[in-house]
């Protein structure tokens, strides 16, 4: 007899495909949150589809100012679809910064006071059993690296104020491993910040494989790359750079993103590098997903920690075509039923 099929993490899809790199000028338009709802409830791989969804609480897919009859019907439109909220995204960067002026810092303060208020009442209205409230420095690199101290002590001074407010509402502030963004662009700047806020369990780090993967090239901070820079993937190397590197964050890891990279990154101008999502069968994507999301996973011991109740895709910027077919959702659905598989657990 076959071993029953696992039933943690709940898989889960986001929902700012349809918007991160969508709607502005010269930009593909969005495609809006009922066509990802349903795009994502139609994903089907051998009788399994998607537990829920992540959500972005931004325009035009849910406000931030989202008042308590329309958080009601956010709800029952998400529980029609027999799905569960995991995760929600505050907007922290669009005027506010956790190292700018003191109104920037206020109103990042704000936006985690919204999500945070969205979130719980979601969890209240049952329809959320689980997730966080994910935050970013939103700050840049360079402008952190004018006085990465002292940039990285008033990062953490926010991120406490925000944890306040989390606490307040019964939440927890997941922050994203992300090289764009600073004092959070480095693995080791990542521990410290985290340590410097000194909240574990309220204030945690949010792995996303696709972005992580770039901690280990030391993107945006080269004194902190760990494979060499002859580096060819060589299994063993890679291993051992990945190993280096989860042991490091992954005591602080409260969500988990699976995605896939072909270790490149983007940027023009002024504006940092940051990480090149990839279709999840990409044939140049440098991840084995099913095997290398046990690093965050997976204990030292090799053994399935349970740190996480759902995980989510997250793949943004992929063109509009691309999103729109079906095949895309089911062979995302395909990779992270295989995750579960290799790193789950039944009760």
């Amino acid at each position: 007899m076959s071993a029953a099929p696992n039933l943690f993490p709940k898989l889960h899809n986001a929902m700012w495909p349809g918007l991160v790199g969508k709607g502005s000028p010269g930009a593909e338009p969005f495609i809006d949150f009922d066509t990802m709802l349903s795009l994502t409830a139609k994903a089907e791989v051998n009788g399994t589809k998607f537990d829920g969804v992540d959500l972005f609480l931004y325009e035009p897919h849910i406000s931030i100012d989202l008042n308590d009859d329309g958080i009601q019907r956010l709800a029952e439109k998400i529980h029609s679809h027999g799905f569960s909220v995991g995760s929600v995204v505050a907007p922290v960067w669009f005027d506010g910064s956790a190292m700018g002026s003191e109104t920037q810092t206020a109103n990042w303060v704000t936006a985690v006071r919204k999500a945070c208020r969205i979130a719980e009442k979601l969890r209240e209205l049952k329809v959320r059993p689980y997730g966080v409230v994910r935050i970013d420095s939103a700050a840049s690199v360079h402008d952190w690296a004018t006085d990465p101290e002292g940039n990285t002590a008033k990062i953490a001074a926010t991120f406490k104020e925000g944890a306040k407010v989390a606490l307040d509402h019964g939440e927890k502030l997941a922050a994203e491993g992300e090289i764009c963004w600073g004092a959070m662009h480095s693995w080791k700047w990542m521990v410290r910040l985290l340590e410097t806020v000194g909240m574990p369990g309220v204030v945690g780090f949010q792995a996303d494989m696709a972005h992580t993967l770039l901690y280990v090239l030391g993107e945006n901070a080269p004194e902190h790359r760990i494979v060499p820079a002859d580096f060819h993937w060589e299994p063993g190397v890679f291993h051992e750079a990945m190993k280096t590197m989860t042991a490091a964050l992954r005591p602080w890891m409260i969500d988990f993103h699976v995605a896939q990279n072909d270790a490149t990154v983007k940027g023009s101008g002024t504006h940092d590098k940051t990480g090149r999502h990839c279709p999840v069968t990409d044939p140049f994507g440098k991840l084995n997903v099913p095997r290398d999301s046990g690093y965050w996973l997976r204990d030292d011991d090799a053994k399935v920690n349970r740190a996480v109740q759902h995980i989510c895709w997250d793949g943004c910027m992929f063109p509009n075509e691309m999103l729109m077919r079906q095949e895309t959702w089911n062979n995302i659905l395909a990779a992270m039923i295989q995750v579960r598989e290799n790193h789950g657990w039944s009760v």
